[in-house]
């Protein structure tokens, strides 16, 4: 079977078969299925996904410009072992007349931050040489566009059911599902925020406010960046309020010089604490000598994931709880672009950041009303319009999805260390309610935030697709 594109809705055999499902065709999806293309051997790989393209997902289906990746070009090739991938590609794009906005930035292409749609297109890119690459080898890739709902593992392998009925059956399945964004992903026991808030990507909808109205943001991370970006796309200007429990805004991204990897240096040092009492000494000394401190920050990242996946649930809930947010606006840094945006609406007044925790939404009114507490007394605040710009939703429990909810209530999986995600072993094995690997089912990507921490860059996600694209070729 030849690569193609299978519409939902179509009669199809009750049950239809293939060697490797892969669950969701976002970037996750998308370079599992270019490694093993890539692999030598004939396998038929089928991505259900119910987007038209795959390599998108939520984060890289953005169209506007604006709406830039929050790495430069050199950190966010999708090839694990070639870093300058990406830089390159775009370097031969821009030749060719693409990206034409990209001359305003006056930097080397290495330190570009490009817009989200165009790594798409990148990603894309990719994914058809490699189909190239299967085809002269035997394998193929189908995407199949439509929504899985439930999965089940019988002995002879995995059945997929999907949203029209029609079922696929595989020998293995990856769930490599992607970021569920709090503003798009229907929650249990929601507060209603949702129903009330507006898209923070949906450019077109921030055009139907006032170009005067008060707008209110939940959340002030990177999401809330983008939020800003769309409001400006959308020609709004009038005041904007933002409300997050501490306050903290993202540091911009800058290109700080190489710093001694301080960790690798220091085997012992293990738990939160000790780390964060090592990076503010090493920061402190950075600055010292003239040094930016994003430079000794920079060199934490590659040892992430073993300091998370050694440390103890006591140790990680300390981080979760006191260490978190700071991390969060000092590690997942504002793209300049962004950046420079949010610091002309603080600049004009335009912007107010609140350090404050929601306390219940009512849009019964004619007016978005938001009850928020600071330091004192909780109060009411008034807008024209709500945006929810918290961030991802990690708790596979919150997740008002199907297949969350099946798998969940099947036993076949578990939640991930602190409800992050789900559990699996280190080869990306599910583990089941009984902790036991499912053998026949994988997952990868944002799915395993509570086994890695940090479980959703490209480069991370490009380093398990090779990991997992081996594994299952040698089963």
């Amino acid at each position: 079977m030849t690569s193609s594109d299978v519409p939902s809705g179509q009669a199809t055999p009750a049950i239809r078969t293939a060697d490797i499902l892969i669950v969701g065709g976002g970037l996750s999806g998308t370079l599992l299925a270019m490694q093993l293309l890539r692999l030598p051997g004939a396998r038929h790989i089928v991505v259900l996904e119910p987007r038209a393209e795959l390599g998108r997902g939520e984060a890289y289906s953005a169209t506007e410009l604006g709406h830039t990746l929050n790495g430069n070009a050199a950190r966010m090739s999708v090839e694990p072992d070639d870093a300058d991938d990406l830089t390159r590609w775009l370097q031969a794009h821009i030749a060719g007349g693409g990206w034409p906005e990209s001359g305003v930035q006056q930097v080397p292409v290495a330190e570009l931050f490009p817009p989200r749609g165009l790594f798409g297109v990148y990603a894309r890119q990719r994914l058809a040489e490699a189909q190239a690459i299967g085809a002269a080898q035997g394998s193929s890739l189908s995407h199949v566009r439509d929504e899985v709902i439930d999965l089940q593992t019988p002995e002879q392998g995995v059945i997929a059911t999907l949203k029209d009925g029609s079922q696929w059956q595989a020998g293995v399945a990856v769930l490599a599902t992607g970021m569920f964004p709090a503003a798009r992903t229907a929650q249990r026991q929601s507060s209603g925020l949702n129903a009330a808030a507006l898209d923070p990507w949906d450019v077109q909808a921030l055009r139907a406010l006032p170009v005067d109205a008060r707008v209110l943001i939940i959340g002030s991370g990177l999401t809330m960046v983008d939020a800003l970006e769309s409001l400006n796309q959308a020609g709004h200007r009038g005041p904007i309020e933002v409300f997050s429990r501490h306050g903290l805004l993202p540091h911009v991204r800058r290109q700080p010089p190489v710093w001694e990897d301080f960790l690798s240096l220091a085997p012992d040092l293990r738990s939160p604490l000790q780390l964060l009492r090592e990076l503010r000494r090493q920061c402190t000394l950075a600055q010292s000598l003239g040094i930016d401190w994003q430079a000794p920050l920079d060199t934490v990242r590659v040892h992430i994931a073993r300091l998370w996946s050694q440390a103890d649930d006591t140790q990680r809930r300390q981080f979760v709880r006191h260490v978190r947010p700071w991390w969060e606006s000092h590690h997942h840094r504002s793209p300049p672009q962004g950046d420079a945006l949010l610091q002309r609406l603080l600049e004009e007044g335009r912007l107010t950041i609140h350090a404050a925790s929601l306390q219940g939404v009512d849009s019964s009114g004619p007016r978005i009303r938001l009850r928020y507490r600071g330091q004192s007394e909780a109060v009411w605040i008034e807008g024209d319009g709500l945006i929810n710009s918290t961030g991802i939703e990690y708790d596979w429990r919150r997740v008002d999805k199907p297949l969350p909810r099946q798998l969940l209530q099947r036993g076949l999986i578990r939640p991930g260390n602190l409800g992050l995600g789900i559990a699996a072993d280190a080869g990306g094995a599910v583990l089941n309610a009984q902790a036991e690997p499912v053998q026949r089912l994988f997952a990868m990507g944002p799915p395993l935030r509570g086994m890695w921490w940090e479980s959703t860059a490209v480069t991370d996600v490009a380093l398990q697709a090779k990991a997992l694209a081996e594994r299952l070729a040698s089963l």
